[in-house]
């Protein structure tokens, strides 16, 4: 009994200790204990401390019966009583210390447990603050892209603009010149039908003298 007592109690100290320094260990004493708080397993854990507290409760009876005999022998006791009384007390304080280490073990566990919860929590609350933040970068990140893109379009828009004005300008010129050529041509064209008129002319009046010259000629010969 008392060395079951002992291995329990120095089974608690080790895991206690394993829960104090973050260890590898430590994760597996943790998953251990989530296990064991699932299903059945809390019903057995205090089964086994019930059981436990009784065989104290019983021990501290058999001391308390022990001392009241001593008082009435007198204040005498016997060697027997002596063993006894030296055996529960040592059984009363290793059972008393393992209630105790296990519910250190519980309360660290429970603790680690809140402590990681809060951990996750506070790391995702920096996930999306800092997502946030990366939202806003790339917000402005956008908008000065896009800053620059009106920028770049309203500069190739005056570009267009000139250029369109200068192309206008240079057509209007063009058409003034087709105008006037047009015009150039028209009275070239009207110059020359009155060349050929009057050429025209010339001939029909050289050819009429030819007809009187050989008219006269022959007139002559008779």
């Amino acid at each position: 009994m008392i060395q079951l007592l002992f291995t329990l109690i120095f089974s608690e100290g080790a895991m206690i200790a394993l829960l104090l320094f973050k260890t590898p260990l430590r994760k597996l004493v943790i998953m251990g204990l989530d296990r064991l708080k699932r299903g059945r397993g809390p019903l057995v854990v205090k089964t086994v401390a019930g059981t436990i507290l009784v065989v104290l409760l019983s021990s501290v009876y058999s001391m308390v019966n022990i001392q009241k005999h001593e008082i009435e022998d007198g204040g005498a006791i016997n060697p027997t009583d002596q063993v006894l009384m030296a055996k529960h007390l040592l059984e009363t304080t290793l059972m008393g210390g393992i209630l105790f280490l296990g519910l250190m073990i519980d309360r660290l566990h429970h603790y680690i447990r809140e402590l990681r919860i809060r951990r996750k929590g506070m790391e995702a609350v920096k996930k999306q603050t800092r997502g946030s933040e990366d939202g806003k970068f790339t917000f402005s990140e956008e908008m000065k892209s896009v800053e620059e893109e009106r920028t770049r379009l309203r500069a190739e828009l005056r570009r267009l603009e000139s250029e369109l004005q200068s192309k206008t300008k240079d057509a209007d010129v063009a058409e003034a010149n087709v105008s006037a050529l047009r015009k150039q041509s028209e009275g070239f064209l009207l110059e020359y039908d009155r060349l050929l008129e009057e050429n025209q002319n010339l001939r029909n009046k050289l050819q009429s003298l030819d007809r009187k010259l050989s008219h006269s000629g022959s007139k002559k010969n008779i």
